[in-house]
């Protein structure tokens, strides 16, 4: 399998996850948190819930490390 590069060309929606927060069973239940994540103990303080701009719907975790070494906050 070859793998490219891409570069992101949009902003991203994101919410801190934060473990003292209670959240929503319904909101949590559509969060697509990948295997290697839950193995790393995610969702953890740190991590970010994403969501897609068009289907809010359509949620995922970026885990803390990813999210710091690739996002910075857009300020508008």
């Amino acid at each position: 399998m070859k793998f490219k590069k891409y570069r992101r060309t949009n902003i991203a929606e994101m919410h801190k996850y934060n473990p003292n927060n209670i959240y929503p069973k319904e909101i949590m239940d559509r969060v697509s948190i990948s295997k290697a994540d839950l193995e790393n103990g995610s969702p953890k303080e740190g991590d970010m819930i994403a969501r897609n701009p068009e289907n809010h719907n359509d949620l995922w975790l970026v885990a803390k490390d990813y999210f710091e070494q690739n996002f910075e906050e857009y300020e508008n």
